[in-house]
């Protein structure tokens, strides 16, 4: 029987001193960062830079805009935890996160994330724009205020307007290098707006249970596979026909549609196969709802790596 599973629902517990080295204490704040979620804000944003600077940018001015990305979303995430703490606890999929575990106090994590966001800001300011530093506090502040606290536990629609703070990314990006936000930008910002949950969903269709659990109105909770599977589709044909408009408005050169287009074409195959699934009634593993998951880390990658690539085409 593990801690958490020793305790009432929704309780976190507390590791004794003797129990958390330092090289464990450690470790549990980086993991309130939520590091490999991260890893997702550095393949959007450096691409962009590429794109903004229509070559390769200052690589001293991509390490500070990483790090400090990095710093802003490690404490909005940090800030997440500490928030939805109880509900963690009782799902599955993070009840070893440091809170629950005890390895970190709430107020350690609460003071770390906090932290980190002032530091961000400061950091991004300083040493790189004033706008950028704005953009990504905006994004921290939505993060935390609007989607933690205002939308994960209140509507079904949660992480369709949640996503808007992982959105934001690409804006910080663009504004490093030009100190501008632009049309192009905007509509990088729209797709990862309309890959969101098309990307998350599938995701939620299969720990549905744990969501239920936590009392988390998740769309696969509320309305079942066949419906979701449906809002998958229409989102990601959106998705695809809006990264469509970057070839003109950006005046990329022949290799980004083409990529856009097969890989487009590659996930709207996923999507439809997914929703014929769903609507043939399959459930369990053969519903394979984490195909399209892994899948569209996969889209995301690629896409944005053509779109870094796309300046030394044309």
């Amino acid at each position: 029987m593990t801690a958490v599973e020793s305790r009432p629902a929704g309780v976190t517990g507390a590791t004794p001193a003797q129990h958390r080295p330092f090289g464990a204490r450690v470790g549990a704040f980086v993991a309130l960062t939520k590091p490999r979620i991260i890893e997702l804000l550095l393949i959007t944003t450096v691409p962009v830079m590429f794109l903004a600077e229509r070559g390769v940018p200052n690589l001293l001015l991509v390490l500070k805009v990483v790090l400090g990305g990095y710093l802003s979303a490690g404490g909005a995430n940090a800030l997440n935890m500490y928030i939805d703490r109880d509900i963690d606890a009782v799902m599955s999929r993070t009840e070893r996160r440091p809170i629950v575990t005890g390895m970190v106090s709430p107020r350690e994590a609460l003071v770390f994330g906090v932290a980190l966001g002032v530091l961000s800001t400061v950091w991004l300011g300083v040493l790189v724009n004033w706008l950028s530093s704005a953009l990504a506090l905006g994004a921290l502040l939505f993060y935390v205020f609007v989607y933690t606290l205002g939308l994960k536990r209140r509507t079904a629609q949660n992480i369709v307007w949640g996503g808007i703070a992982g959105c934001m990314p690409v804006f910080v990006g663009w504004a490093a290098v030009t100190n501008t936000v632009s049309w192009s930008a905007l509509v990088l910002f729209l797709v990862i707006f309309f890959w969101t949950p098309p990307h998350y969903w599938p995701l939620s269709m299969k720990v549905r249970e744990d969501y239920a659990r936590a009392g988390v109105p998740m769309l696969p909770v509320i309305k079942g596979n066949l419906a979701v599977a449906k809002q998958i589709v229409a989102y990601s044909w959106v998705m695809v026909a809006v990264s469509l408009l970057l070839w003109p408005l950006a005046d990329t050169s022949w290799l980004y549609p083409a990529a856009a287009v097969v890989l487009g074409a590659a996930w709207l195959k996923e999507a439809h196969a997914l929703y014929a699934r769903a609507k043939a009634g399959v459930v369990g593993a053969k519903l394979k709802e984490m195909r399209l998951f892994h899948w569209s880390i996969t889209y995301l990658t690629l896409l944005f790596v053509v779109i870094a690539v796309d300046p030394f085409v044309k």
